[in-house]
């Protein structure tokens, strides 16, 4: 058997979108008592678990499925995320390197065809997600930045795809909303939703299609052998599938994947309500903006008259462990404050309704991983997003569906099903490197946004994290 040191703590500060979201979809679940079984349980109530959960069940509808979550559905990366579904098409060229050609083609499609699926499944089930199919900017906010996707946009025409489109900079930003995007293209298959609020909607699908779900009830325990039993603070479930859908916190839980990811924040802030500052500016749709820089600025209106902008590659964790940082207001409020105001002038005297930071799961390829857990044919997980998970969570649903179901289909013939791709260097290398390495981005970042050469240490450490941006490199 083996045992976590995962205790199960409330989190005290709700995130802003999963406030909104709470208690709209039917109220809190049951936690887990007694001796339970099922067919198969799932450990995680964010997207990848409740996406395979749904998946699997509408293949199977005679498989009984229970899925555990240790807080509410909702309250890790899934409800605190920016809500900017995007696809792995900027990333073609490491999906080419990783994987080849014809799996990276097939991969940018199926990440292109899931925000389609999304926002079907929203429609077909009356979820209230504030999904709008308005697509994504990628923009360019200094020289240093333009023509960063031109590589990657002429590899994709190459191969048939029309994943980008370039646009005149006045077109840039006035459809930003911002002078500040200087050049940029534009990608219509992308789309924004309220995060937690399509998180609540699939939990309330899936316990109308008869799945069980139990919150408040943390694995605190496994026992490996087939079936599988897992133990909670109020009872046991035992099942004779499992899957593994904790994300960032697989880490802290099993000490074989503590170096296959690193734990970076992701930062975020939102304004009080101001259409009538936000829609003169351009900024009329639900597209989000993403800039050129490694830690990207990305930002987005809501639907009601909101701005929400964020950051990511923030705070590190030591070890994966999950700090109480990551659940209280944000340490960098401060700092996008001020790039909000540097994006929008015209919101300088806007309050800022809240902050809020999550844990992100980044892998070593910035691309997420599945397999079965040393070796069990039985027991599968899959995480790794690397703080590009609202639309790829639908594409690992129907992976770990794939695996779950025993199917001989692309999706588990495919390379990401053969678990993590290298590994971090151990800590404390990890923790001093990451930081490193950010603190010399930053710099030369800052020299590039002053328009003067940056410190030639400065981009050779930022070449470390190349695959962490939102673009590649050729």
């Amino acid at each position: 058997m083996t045992f976590y040191k995962t205790p199960y703590t409330p989190t005290l500060q709700r995130p802003f979108w999963l406030e909104q979201s709470l208690f709209t979809d039917g109220g809190l679940a049951p936690a887990l008592q007694g001796e339970q079984t099922a067919d198969v349980c799932i450990v995680g109530g964010g997207y990848t678990g409740l996406w395979t959960a749904i998946l699997t069940k509408q293949q199977n509808p005679a498989l009984d499925i229970a899925v555990l979550e240790a807080d509410l559905c909702g309250a890790g990366a899934s409800g605190r995320n920016g809500g900017c579904l995007l696809t792995w098409a900027a990333k073609f060229f490491t999906l080419r390197r990783l994987f080849g050609e014809a799996e990276a083609i097939r991969l940018v499609k199926a990440s292109e065809a899931a925000v389609q699926h999304i926002a079907d499944f929203c429609r077909t089930h009356a979820i209230d997600a504030e999904l709008r199919h308005d697509g994504t900017l990628y923009t360019a906010t200094n020289r240093a930045q333009v023509g960063t996707l031109d590589p990657v946009m002429a590899a994709l025409q190459a191969c048939g795809i029309e994943s980008f489109f370039a646009l005149a900079p006045s077109e840039v930003a006035r459809r930003s909303g911002s002078v500040k995007n200087v050049a940029g293209v534009f990608s219509p298959h992308a789309a924004t939703v309220q995060p937690a609020k399509l998180v609540r909607g699939l939990r309330r699908v899936a316990l109308q299609m008869g799945i069980r779900l139990f919150e408040r009830s943390p694995m605190l325990a496994l026992s490996p052998a087939q079936p599988v039993i897992v133990h909670t603070p109020g009872g046991s479930l035992t099942a004779g599938k499992l899957v593994l859908a904790t994300n960032a916190w697989m880490a802290s839980m099993f000490a074989s994947f503590e170096r296959s990811i690193a734990i970076v924040s992701s930062d975020m802030v939102i304004t009080e309500p101001c259409p009538e500052l936000i829609l003169p500016s351009g900024l009329t749709d639900g597209v989000s903006v993403l800039d050129s820089r490694t830690f990207v600025y990305y930002y987005r209106s809501t639907p009601d008259g909101r701005l929400m902008l964020g950051k990511g590659g923030n705070t590190f964790a030591f070890g994966g462990q999950i700090a109480p940082t990551y659940d209280q207001r944000s340490a960098y409020e401060a700092p996008l404050t001020r790039a909000v105001r540097a994006f929008f002038p015209s919101l300088a005297q806007v309050p800022i309704t809240a902050s809020w930071t999550g844990p992100s799961d980044r892998s070593v390829t910035g691309f997420p991983f599945f397999g079965h857990l040393n070796g069990a044919p039985h027991i599968y997980y899959g995480f790794g997003y690397s703080g590009s998970g609202v639309g790829p969570c639908y594409m690992g649903g129907q992976i770990l569906s794939s695996l779950l179901l025993d199917q001989d289909n692309a999706w588990t013939r495919s390379p990401l099903t053969q678990g993590p791709r290298g590994q971090f260097p151990p800590e404390p290398i990890r923790y001093l490197g990451a930081n490193l390495v950010r603190n010399a981005i930053r710099r030369k970042e800052r020299a590039e946004d002053e328009d003067r050469a940056p410190w030639r240490v400065d981009q050779f450490l930022s070449q470390f994290a190349n695959a962490a941006g939102k673009a590649d490199k050729a």
